[in-house]
């Protein structure tokens, strides 16, 4: 697991560097004498303020940055290093009439069965083929373990060309719908989960498509 708070914080070329060993799995080092290729398979979590002041696009307080600033900081994040990130989460702050609901969320262990029992799933349905999750996917496997009804079709095509999504996100988004379907249950991939998996894909449309 490889954590980068403050994500734009980090010197563009770095972050750049970090696209070939989500793509591939594995990091290579070149020197004069020698090149030498590691492993290293990683999940990878960031967070980021949508600007310098944190308040761009929020609806309590007045962001006091500049088009120009929110522009630089924004576009230190790549496109490609974007669409290489499955799940793209807005967090916004908690009311004060959340805190004080009577409906109880679902409990770590709760959560922690459900993830349990996908992870059983996944490991029965891949163990032919030398992988171990969705992640894992190839273009090929994809092809045949995240197949879609009509309507789930209808579903991402429309998705596809409304936000202007890449073939490396429609990947993603099937193997996260697949994913979802695992953690419901659910023997096939339903529309409802296809639906979610679109919304993970939408920050990068609205912060980083303008």
């Amino acid at each position: 697991m490889l954590f980068l708070d403050e994500l734009p914080e980090f010197a563009k070329s770095t972050l750049e560097v970090l696209r070939v060993p989500l793509e591939d799995g594995e990091v290579t080092i070149s020197r004069i004498n020698a090149s030498l290729t590691y492993p290293a398979k990683f999940v990878l979590m960031a967070s980021m303020n949508p600007c310098p002041c944190g308040y761009y696009g929020s609806k309590d307080k007045e962001c006091n940055c500049t088009p120009q600033q929110i522009a630089k900081y924004m576009g230190k994040i790549s496109g490609p290093l974007l669409d290489r990130i499955d799940i793209h989460i807005e967090v916004t702050p908690v009311k004060y009439k959340k805190l004080e609901s009577d409906i109880q969320p679902e409990t770590s262990e709760q959560i922690k069965k459900r993830v349990n029992n996908a992870r059983k799933i996944q490991l029965e349905r891949y163990k032919n083929n030398k992988i171990f999750s969705n992640s894992e996917l190839t273009p090929k496997l994809i092809e045949k373990y995240c197949k879609l009804d009509t309507n789930s079709k209808k579903i991402l095509e429309n998705a596809f060309q409304k936000l202007g999504l890449s073939a490396r996100a429609y990947g993603r988004i099937l193997k996260v719908s697949r994913t979802i379907a695992d953690l419901a249950g659910e023997e096939n991939i339903l529309p409802a989960h296809i639906a979610e998996a679109i919304q993970y894909r939408n920050l990068d449309r609205k912060y980083w498509g303008k």
